[in-house]
């Protein structure tokens, strides 16, 4: 989830002894490779959720986890830019976030309303860890093993295979990739572990080049930003490349950024974290150095599948809010305000589960809903981005 923040914030220096191992932990995988962290703030009693997002400029705090334990909140002049729009802020100064094993003391959280990211993903989102915690350490990150290592600044050993990006960024960092179509082009992204998708591209920079041919079937989607739901397009971009590492009919959401959050023409759009979860990752932001190594990820097919609806998880139920005219959902009868109950035999009331069942482009499912109290059962067939 790609969080600026407006005014200068710079890095440690490069001149380390050898690194040193802190702590090691799982950590928690959600739908499309979003990675949570579990921490307790403070000497607060309950655990708490937080997205893992190199996308952030800071770090942050859900505005309700806030008010819930009567954190002293302080106003200021500073904004914070993402997805969706820009907005002011304010800060729970001094903080201290409990992992097993690593204590990280004097953190600055910016206040933000995370409510929608609790409705998208079922879980309580109690914040978002980025750059004020990513600076301070050397942090390698395994989703095969779904395991966090948090190293101190110093000389790191990595691993034999892989390769290395070598990001500028002021608090994100930013990449350089081709990506071709109808033409290829050298681009520069945000490297972004908090945005669930894979690809994201200015709407702006799609209309002032040729990459992709004005006739490319799109789909509206979705997804959320910072200020909320967003309406983008979704096709596909036919390679691109990680540093030595080819990718072939990537999902591309294509976005229109208005405020120029992305910071057009400079920076072109995003990678999110369902290309990223494909390589175990090391963030060494003290050395502004990424390294990435392909793991049992790196072939697994990406999900081109398109139902039209969206859904959230509201009040404990998994509710349809949104249904896309012409869509397959359309199609099968369903309609927003329905509540999912099931799907085939999974009666989970899980939103990532219904999540996973829903990616098998072609393949017919039926939904069971509740309309006004009312049980329904509808047949969808899912449809595919590809064609």
């Amino acid at each position: 989830m790609l969080l600026l923040f407006c005014g200068k914030l710079s890095a440690q220096g490069s001149e380390y002894p050898t690194a040193r191992l802190l702590t090691s932990f799982q950590f928690e995988q959600l739908t499309g490779g979003i990675i949570i962290l579990h921490a307790t703030l403070n000497d607060l009693p309950d655990t708490l959720n937080f997205i893992l997002d190199t996308g952030s400029g800071g770090i942050s705090l859900d505005t309700t986890t806030a008010l819930y334990y009567k954190l002293p909140l302080e106003p200021s002049d500073r904004t914070v830019r993402g997805i969706g729009g820009v907005k002011n802020i304010h800060y729970y100064k001094n903080g201290t976030l409990h992992f097993p094993g690593l204590d990280v003391t004097n953190l600055d959280f910016h206040i933000n309303d995370y409510q929608i990211l609790t409705e998208v993903y079922g879980l309580r989102v109690d914040g978002i860890i980025g750059f004020s915690f990513l600076r301070r350490y050397i942090v390698a990150l395994d989703y095969d093993k779904h395991m966090m290592s948090v190293y101190m600044p110093g000389t790191y050993k990595y691993p034999k295979r892989g390769s290395f990006l070598r990001p500028s960024f002021a608090s994100i960092p930013v990449t350089q990739h081709y990506v071709q179509d109808e033409r290829s082009y050298l681009l520069n992204f945000y490297f972004d572990t908090g945005a669930g998708l894979a690809l994201l591209l200015s709407e702006q920079f799609i209309k002032d080049s040729t990459l992709i041919s004005k006739d490319r079937k799109s789909v509206s989607t979705q997804v959320e930003g910072l200020i909320g739901k967003i309406g983008m397009r979704l096709t596909t971009l036919k390679r691109m490349k990680l540093g030595p590492y080819k990718f072939k009919k990537i999902p591309l959401h294509v976005y229109n950024d208005s405020a120029n959050v992305l910071g057009y023409p400079a920076v072109k759009g995003l990678l999110g974290s369902d290309l990223l979860r494909r390589f175990n990752i090391v963030l060494n932001y003290p050395e502004r150095l990424i390294h990435i190594t392909p793991n049992t990820h790196m072939r697994e097919a990406f999900d081109y599948s398109y139902t039209g609806m969206n859904y959230y998880f509201i009040d404990g139920k998994v509710m349809i809010t949104e249904i896309q005219q012409g869509s397959p959902a359309e199609h099968a009868g369903l309609m927003p305000g329905d509540i999912i109950f099931g799907i085939e035999n999974n009666f989970s009331n899980s939103i990532s589960q219904y999540k996973a069942l829903l990616q098998n482009p072609g393949q017919k499912l039926r939904i069971l809903i509740f309309r006004n109290t009312h049980p329904m059962m509808f047949e969808l067939k899912i449809g595919s981005i590809l064609k």
